[in-house]
């Protein structure tokens, strides 16, 4: 997509809840990082350590959910699988006793003829 269309901001702006946003025609990042229609998710997060990280790195973070595909997403630190925990390098010691239950990102998709698709609510 050659510019962010204006929509994509007040999606952001306006959003109550973690949103996410597809975009189409993805470039100039890693090839793993873009789907097979050549589109790639990106969400602003809100959240402090994450943008507090983000910040230090001054690069954006990119990462997946913590759950095998298909599987559920896990609402808190305590319901991530632990063939997923055994599988990183390292696991930060933060909110792992926090039990709210994180509240999933609407998934929306930006079309490049301006369609809008929700794909999750």
């Amino acid at each position: 997509m050659e510019e962010i269309p204006e929509v994509a901001y007040d999606l952001i702006e306006l959003s109550e809840k973690p949103v996410t946003i597809i975009y189409d025609g993805a470039k100039n990042l890693a090839k793993n990082l873009i789907a097979s229609d050549g589109s790639i998710g990106i969400r602003i997060t809100s959240e402090n350590f994450t943008r507090q990280l983000i910040r230090q790195f001054k690069k954006p973070v990119v990462s997946t959910s913590a759950n095998v595909s298909g599987g559920p997403s896990p609402a808190c630190f305590s319901e991530i699988s632990e063939e997923i925990k055994s599988a990183v390098d390292y696991i930060v010691r933060y909110r792992q006793d926090d039990h709210t239950p994180a509240v999933p990102s609407s998934i929306i998709k930006l079309g490049s003829g301006g369609e809008v698709k929700i794909i999750r609510k």
